[in-house]
């Protein structure tokens, strides 16, 4: 590549417009595709995509899979929530290339052979949604932090871990998904009451 000065990159970079050949090359360079295999609600798909897109935009855009949603792209509202084996994580943050050889699971994924997930069939008994924007990245995120406190993680309610599952840890744990209709009683009751239901077996 040629050399810039940095005037020259500054005024490229502030003003957008592509001057020379010289960052068109930095362009393609960046957007090179990747090949991988990625495991999305049990099935086996073989992705091509640039290194710059984001597991989201992946999800959303390219595989259809609309349930998760795109809030604030920026990480703070957690309605693009997803599990990545077993994980919770804000798809908007995560480059796809990054989960290469992972197995997501989307809202779309949580039901198994027509029945639905605990979780989903809670929300509904509580109502535990307003809008429904948030719901799936509520109820994904709730899968995964069921998991998490049944591992021993600790909170800022308990930082030792809780013997129990309460209110205020359903809370402390679940805030990171912010829900703008503030249906959060009805979502703290849903997780409440999976969470019985699935200790119950």
């Amino acid at each position: 590549m040629d050399e810039i000065s940095r005037r020259e990159f500054n005024a490229i970079a502030t003003t957008g417009v592509l001057a020379s050949g010289t960052l068109l090359e930095a362009a393609s360079t960046a957007a090179a595709t990747h090949s991988f295999p990625l495991t999305i609600n049990n099935n086996v798909r073989n992705i091509h995509c640039e290194s710059r897109v984001t597991l989201l935009d992946l999800l959303r855009e390219r595989l259809h899979l609309t349930g998760t949603k795109k809030g604030c792209d920026h990480g703070q509202c957690g309605a693009c929530t997803v599990l990545v084996d077993g994980v919770r994580v804000k798809s908007c943050l995560t480059l796809a290339v990054a989960t290469e050889g992972s197995q997501i699971t989307t809202i779309e994924g949580l039901a198994q052979n027509g029945h639905l997930h605990p979780l989903q069939e809670a929300f509904l008994k509580h109502d535990g949604f307003q809008c429904g924007f948030c719901t799936s990245g509520q109820i994904c995120s709730a899968v995964g932090m069921l998991k998490e406190f049944e591992a021993g993680a600790p909170s800022l309610v308990n930082v030792k871990g809780a013997a129990a599952l309460t209110a205020d840890e359903v809370r402390e744990r679940m805030s990171g998904n912010i829900c703008r209709c503030g249906a959060y009683p009805n979502i703290v009751a849903a997780v409440l009451d999976a969470h019985e239901l699935m200790a119950r077996g």
